[in-house]
Formats: structure tokens, C-alpha cells, sequence
């Protein structure tokens, strides 16, 4: 072949080399730009049986558990006690939080004591006669594991369950074991702070109303920073979740409580739970628990919404039950990064008599301090409000750093 001949084809051949990377080049930046794959599922503690069945293999074991406490499956979910039983585990009893552990009692209604009728075990409620288990009901535990879906406020129960089930386990040398999960409102900090002298079961410590750590993550804290009665420590051990981060956005697949019934009363919960503190109806007696709110004693000028609170599910009796409340629809409130004062204040304003809306001490019970009402009827706004928070919130998050486990 002449040589010419060959440097010509050569010099095609590469440019026919040339013009196919450069076609494969741009469909390479194409595919770097910000992928749009959905991230790996969230995986529950309790799914990660492999991780903690040797911890109860051949040891009589107590459960801390609710109607959320299941592993999740793709046909049909199956609640942890009934897993654990049928592998073998034994079970000697339930211990159940408020709302009991099939989750039929009213918010604040004791839970008695009984016996599950789908396994036969024994009920020790946590929420009637005493809130932390006794040294006999914990006598013939080897271990005792704490299953329960929290949402990140304060003055929602379950935490202040955790702290006297770790306490009563750390004075009786029971291990715990918490299976971790999910915190929805687990993406922030904020509120006012619980002060020391108002204490109570609606907040045991001197933390944030949002505080944004798992169950995991707090019962470290409650270990570690001596918050325990006496400054005990339990034998502790957390189940950590798999592919969460604290800016995960987790969708509830079961109702934690009677009257959370979905993502958008979850979001909104800091902000219309203080509610609970006045005679304001929050919408209970409604199908949109902590998703609106009014009253008969507001002024229905002001208002273009209202509705009528029956007794339902979770709520025998609401407060201005079969009156015409005015106020606000917030059901398409998208999710929050804050908790806000600015519905407290729109219904303090509008109150007619407002000698009425406060219930003080179970505002402040709830608020954790008898300062925000003060600034309420002072006629502070949402902003100056929250300006009074921050030192203390800067200080906690200090705190609750050392703790966190997931990014």
C-alpha cells in the first residue's frame, strides 16, 4: 500500500476515533450531573434482627413496646413481640406507654394492667399506677428491649418512658437495648428550653421542646450526661438504623399516637401541641388531629373556616365538643424546619375573653416555662419570641452533638 495512501487512512481513522469519543464525551457530562436516584430505604432497627437476636438468645426478656413497634415486611408487617416469639425468643412480659400497647387509650387516660389477648403475655402498663417499672416486675429479666416510634417533641411521652425504664433498669442491672428509629422532626432544633423547677412527665430534662435526636441517640445522652436519677448509667446498647441521616424525610407508616394520624399533624405538632395548654380545641374530635385550630370563644369575623368536634378515636371527649369553632385549616402546611408562635398568637389575639385561654399550668407544663405565656399576653410577635430561645438552644446543641449517630 503507498505510503500516502496509509497516512491518509490513518489520519481518518483517527478522526473518526476523534469525533466518537467526543460524542461519548458529552453523554458522560450529560450523565454527571446530579443523579436523580432514589436513596436506599430507611432500615428500622427492629428489621435488623441479625443484630441483636444474640443479644436475647437463651435470656428472659422484657419488651417496651406500642403499635409501632413491627418489622416492617413487604406483604404484611408483623409486630416485634410476635416476631420475637415466633423465633424463639422468650418473652416474659410487655411493658406499655401511654396509649397502651395496642394504642386504643384517650392522650392522659390511665393504661391498666392485663394480659394481651392475641399471646397471652402480661401488660404492665406504664402509664397507670407507676411510670417506671418496679424492682419486682423487673426481677426475673435478663434484658429488656425499648421498640417505640417517637416524633421529637418534648412533651410526647415516650421519651420520658425511656428515661424511667433505663433508670429502673440501671438500679436493678438489667441491660437495655433500644431499637432505633426514624425521628420525623428529627431535621431540627427549636423551642423554648425546660426550665429545672417545672419539670414533669411532659419534659424530665433541661432540653429544647424540638430537640432533634432518635431514641437512639437521646438514650446516649441520657446515659452519659448523668440524667439519670442519682446519675446512674444503664447497661446500654442502641440498634442503629441504616441509610438515615437527620435530613431524611421519614413517612410514619403507622400512627405513633391516637391523634397523629399523618406526616402533615406530625410537622406540625411543636407548633399547635402548646394548644393543649389552653382551651383552644387543636382538632381533636375531628379527622384533622393538630392540623387546624379553633374555637366558639374566637371571633368568627376574623374567620373564614370552621368546624364542629365530635367524640372519635382517640378523643371521647374534645374540648368544645358539638360547638361551631372558628379559626384555621392547616392541612396543606408542607413539612416545617421550625416550630412557630405566630397560630398561638393569632388565636390569643382573637379570643374574646381572654381571661379564658390560658389552662396556666398546663401551658406551662407543656411551654416548660411560665415565661411564654407572659410574652404571649404581652403581645410579643413570633419573632421577638423566638429571639429569647436561642442562647440556650446554642448551648444544647453543644450537648447534643457529642450524642448524635447519624449525620
Amino acid at each position: 500500500m503507498p505510503i500516502l495512501y496509509r497516512f491518509k487512512s490513518t489520519v481518518l481513522l483517527l478522526f473518526l476515533i476523534g469525533s466518537s469519543c467526543k460524542g461519548q464525551q458529552k453523554e458522560t457530562i450529560s450523565n454527571s450531573e446530579p443523579s436523580s436516584e432514589v436513596p436506599a430505604p430507611i432500615k428500622v432497627a427492629a428489621n435488623r434482627t441479625e443484630a441483636y437476636l444474640p443479644l436475647l438468645q437463651g435470656k428472659k426478656v422484657g419488651v417496651v413496646a406500642n403499635p409501632t413497634s413491627v418489622i416492617f415486611k413487604e406483604q404484611e408487617n408483623t409486630h416485634l413481640v410476635d416476631s420475637l416469639l415466633s423465633l424463639g425468643v422468650h418473652i416474659k412480659q410487655v411493658f406499655a406507654p401511654e396509649h397502651g400497647f395496642r394504642g386504643t387509650a384517650d392522650a392522659g387516660e390511665h393504661v391498666k394492667d392485663g394480659v394481651d389477648t392475641q399471646t397471652g403475655l402480661p401488660i404492665i402498663s406504664l402509664y397507670g399506677k407507676n411510670r417506671k417499672p418496679s424492682k419486682e416486675q423487673l426481677s426475673d429479666l435478663d434484658v429488656v428491649v425499648f421498640d417505640i416510634q417517637d416524633v421529637g417533641v418534648r412533651f410526647y411521652t415516650f421519651i420520658a418512658s425511656l428515661q424511667l425504664v433505663m433508670e429502673a433498669c440501671a438500679e436493678n442491672d438489667v441491660p437495655v437495648i433500644v431499637l432505633d428509629r426514624p425521628n420525623p422532626n428529627g431535621h431540627y432544633v427549636d423551642g423554648p428550653t425546660m426550665m429545672e423547677e417545672h419539670t414533669s412527665y411532659l419534659g424530665l430534662n433541661t432540653i429544647p421542646l424540638v430537640y432533634g435526636m432518635t431514641m437512639g441517640e437521646y438514650a446516649k445522652m441520657l446515659n452519659s450526661e448523668g440524667w439519670l436519677e442519682n446519675g446512674s448509667k444503664a447497661d446500654l446498647t442502641v440498634i442503629e438504623l441504616e441509610n438515615y441521616t437527620h435530613e431524611s424525610e421519614y413517612h410514619l407508616p403507622i400512627r405513633p399516637s391516637p391523634n397523629l394520624p399523618n406526616d402533615t399533624s406530625i410537622t406540625l405538632y411543636p407548633s399547635l401541641g402548646l394548644f393543649e395548654g389552653t382551651n383552644v380545641n387543636a382538632g381533636r374530635g375531628t379527622e384533622f388531629q393538630f392540623q387546624r385550630y379553633g374555637a366558639s370563644f374566637m371571633d368568627s369575623t376574623a374567620y373564614d373556616f370552621s368546624y364542629v368536634p365530635e367524640p372519635n378515636f382517640g378523643s371521647k371527649y374534645p374540648k368544645e365538643e358539638g360547638k361551631t369553632c372558628y379559626g384555621r385549616d392547616l392541612a396543606d402546611t408542607p413539612r416545617m424546619n421550625e416550630m412557630t408562635m405566630q397560630w398561638i398568637i393569632d388565636a390569643y389575639n382573637n379570643t374574646l375573653e381572654k381571661s379564658n385561654f390560658f389552662l396556666t399550668d398546663g401551658f406551662t407544663k407543656h411551654a416548660g416555662t411560665p415565661l411564654l405565656q407572659k410574652q404571649i399576653e404581652e403581645g410579643l410577635s413570633n419573632e421577638e419570641i423566638k429571639a429569647t430561645w436561642q442562647e440556650d438552644l446554642e448551648g444544647f446543641k453543644k450537648i447534643r452533638a457529642k450524642y448524635l449517630i447519624y449525620d
